[in-house]
C-alpha cells in the first residue's frame, strides 16, 4: 500500500487531499505546524491519519516525517498575496525556504515523487488569455514570485538530483474548508459567508476582474492523478477549468443560488490584484487526463451548501 505525507493538511486544500487519499485506502501523514491550518478540518479523519505538528522548514524533522513515504503532496504555503505584500520575510521563509527544505528532505529519505501546489500568480497580469504554460512568468507581487521560485527548486531537484517532482499551477481555488474569518481569505468565501449573514459583499474595484475559479475537488483530482502518470515528470501544468467569471457576474449567479439581490459594496482596488485569468488545461489533459469534475456553478451551490451548514441563521430583528 502506497505511504502518502500532505505538508500543509490541516488547511483548506490540504485538508481535502488528505480525505480523498483516506478515502482511496492509502496510509496517510499529515504535517502541519497549524499556523493557519486548522485541527477540525481533520476531525472526522483523525482516527485514520498520522497527524504531525512540525514546521516544514525544520529539514531534519522532515527528513523523518518523510520516511518510508512514497508520495509528498506540498500544499503548505502561506498562500495569500496580500500578506506577501504586508510581510514579505515570513512569506518568503514559508514559501521558499520551506518549498526547498521539503525538497532537500524528500531527497535524502528517498521519496519517489514531490507534487507541489503551485500558483496562477506567477503569469502575473500578462494580458494573453488563456495563460499556457510556456509563457514566460510575470508575477507581480511577492507571492507570485516566492511560488515561481519554488517551480524552479523543484525541477532543478529532479534534473540535479532524480527526485521526482511536479509543480499543478491552481486557479483560484474555492470551496469547503476556505476560511473565511481571515482578512485574506479568497473573495468566494467572503462572499457567500456574507451573504448568508444578511450583509453586502464587497468587491474592490469596478467587480470586472475575471478568475477562473477551480472547485477544490478539481484540484484534489488532479494531484491525485499527478501521483500515478507516468509523464510529465519535472513538468509545470495548469490545474483549473477553462472558463471565466468576472466578480459582477459571479455576484448574480450567487444571488441566483440563494434567490436574492443583494448588491455589492465597491472599494478601492487592492494592489498586487491582476485584472484578467484563465487558464489553458490542455497540457494537464495530456499528461495527467485531468478533466474538471466540476462546473464553476456547480461547485459554488456546493460550496454554499456547506457554508450554510456551518453558518448560525442571522437573528430575526423585531
Amino acid at each position: 500500500m502506497a505511504a502518502f505525507c500532505v505538508t500543509g493538511g490541516a488547511g483548506f486544500i490540504g485538508s481535502n487531499l488528505v480525505e480523498a487519499l483516506v478515502l482511496r485506502g492509502g496510509r496517510v501523514r499529515v504535517v502541519d505546524n497549524l499556523s493557519t491550518g486548522h485541527l477540525e478540518n481533520l476531525e472526522s479523519l483523525s482516527a485514520r491519519i498520522e497527524f504531525i505538528n512540525a514546521d516544514i522548514g525544520d529539514t531534519a524533522r522532515m527528513r523523518e516525517v518523510f520516511s518510508g513515504v512514497d508520495v509528498v503532496f506540498h500544499e503548505a504555503a502561506i498562500p495569500s498575496v496580500q500578506k506577501s505584500i504586508l510581510d514579505p520575510l515570513r512569506s518568503n521563509q514559508a514559501n521558499i525556504t520551506g518549498t526547498l527544505s521539503v525538497l532537500v528532505a524528500a531527497r535524502d529519505a528517498r521519496v519517489r515523487r514531490v507534487i507541489y501546489a503551485g500558483s496562477s500568480s506567477v503569469y502575473g497580469d500578462t494580458p494573453t488569455l488563456p495563460k499556457t504554460e510556456s509563457m514566460a512568468p510575470h508575477p507581480i507581487s511577492p507571492y507570485g514570485i516566492m511560488k515561481w521560485v519554488g517551480e524552479l527548486y523543484a525541477q532543478q531537484f529532479t534534473r540535479l538530483y532524480g527526485l521526482e517532482t511536479m509543480t499543478l499551477r491552481y486557479f483560484n481555488v474555492f470551496g469547503p474548508r476556505q476560511d473565511p474569518t481571515s482578512e485574506y481569505s479568497g473573495v468566494l468565501a467572503k462572499f457567500i459567508t456574507a451573504m448568508l449573514r444578511d450583509e453586502q459583499p464587497v468587491i474592490y474595484g469596478d467587480g470586472e476582474q475575471s478568475r477562473d475559479f477551480t472547485f477544490v475537488q478539481n484540484v484534489v483530482h488532479a494531484n491525485l492523478l499527478a501521483a500515478e502518470t507516468s509523464k510529465g515528470i519535472g513538468e509545470v501544468m495548469n490545474v483549473a477549468v477553462g472558463c471565466r467569471y468576472s466578480l459582477n457576474e459571479t455576484l448574480k449567479i450567487l444571488n441566483r443560488i440563494f434567490s436574492n439581490q443583494a448588491a455589492a459594496r465597491y472599494e478601492a482596488e487592492r494592489s498586487g490584484d491582476i485584472k484578467h485569468s484563465q487558464a489553458d488545461i490542455s497540457k494537464a489533459r495530456a499528461c495527467l487526463g485531468y478533466e474538471p469534475k466540476f462546473d464553476f456553478e456547480t461547485g459554488l451551490r456546493h460550496t454554499v451548501e456547506w457554508y450554510r451548514s456551518k453558518t448560525p441563521a442571522p437573528s430575526v430583528k423585531p
